[in-house]
């Protein structure tokens, strides 16, 4: 039985990303537990990448896991907790970085995606997988909230519509009094290509419709304060350089120039 059986076709897309990047260009990102993955992935998984869409979802993942380390660091026992986590392979790139602290590792979806996730990972030491609708917020119920508290949410908000996302915003900040939350979001202007991307996999049906054209804007229409905004690709570009295709550079410049892609992180509280 395939370990993958009911997973939406959707979660393999940033899989894929990372696992074709980490051969590409392991000196930027390697996941050794995504390559390690690759064999339970259904054939035609990655139907319609590219180089410039395996960068993009890689990007995101390279900035959100320092963004991740440095406030595990920052304090001697806290949570991290990811939404909507899929496949993602975080507790094994980033928890051996993550030295002389308590880190409590929290993995939440669908009741189907965290079934995929014991059987593919089983269980590890101080990591909690939680099954339900992030949007409903039990979930909350299941962590220590006098602690501090990163929620990521990655690749999932475009997904959903602003007013959803702003209360659900609202809701961790009520549940979370020492908690930040870090998330991408595309902008509008972007959202056009990403759609467009979309479909050429497959995934009609996975269309997204949320997009922040300004970061601060939108905290302020979450009452939270931004901590902090980046974009994904500066250090992919000096680092790769001549290595990337013309294309690849060409697209990752316009969406810097643009701001197409950014990184957000919130402070709740």
């Amino acid at each position: 039985m395939n370990k993958f059986d009911g997973v939406a076709n959707t979660l393999f897309v940033p899989l894929v990303a990372r696992i074709n990047i980490s051969k590409k260009f392991p000196e930027y990102f390697m996941d050794e537990k995504a390559l390690e993955l690759e064999k339970y992935l259904p054939q035609g998984a990655d139907k319609g990448s590219s180089e410039y869409s395996n960068m993009a979802s890689v990007a995101r993942y390279y900035n959100m896991d320092k963004t991740v380390t440095a406030f595990a660091k920052s304090y001697a026992e806290s949570n991290i907790v990811y939404l909507g986590a899929g496949l993602e392979t975080a507790y094994d790139r980033l928890s051996d970085k993550i030295e002389n602290r308590t880190v409590h590792w929290y993995e939440a979806d669908l009741p189907e995606v965290i079934e995929a996730r014991k059987k593919v990972f089983g269980q590890r030491k101080n990591e909690t997988l939680i099954a339900g609708d992030m949007f409903k917020l039990e979930w909350v119920k299941e962590i220590d909230n006098s602690l501090p508290t990163l929620l990521i949410v990655s690749g999932v908000f475009q997904y959903f519509h602003e007013e959803e996302i702003i209360a659900f915003i609202k809701g961790c900040g009520k549940a979370f009094p020492k908690g930040e939350m870090l998330f991408d979001a595309t902008s509008e202007s972007g959202l056009k290509f990403t759609n467009w991307f979309i479909k050429r996999t497959g995934n009609a049906s996975a269309i997204m419709y949320f997009g922040i054209n300004d970061s601060k804007e939108f905290a302020n229409k979450c009452s939270m304060e931004l901590l902090e905004e980046k974009t994904f690709f500066p250090e992919a570009l000096k680092m790769l350089g001549k290595k990337l295709s013309f294309a690849t550079k060409v697209s990752m410049k316009v969406a810097e120039k643009k701001k197409q892609v950014i990184i957000l992180r919130l402070k709740l509280n």
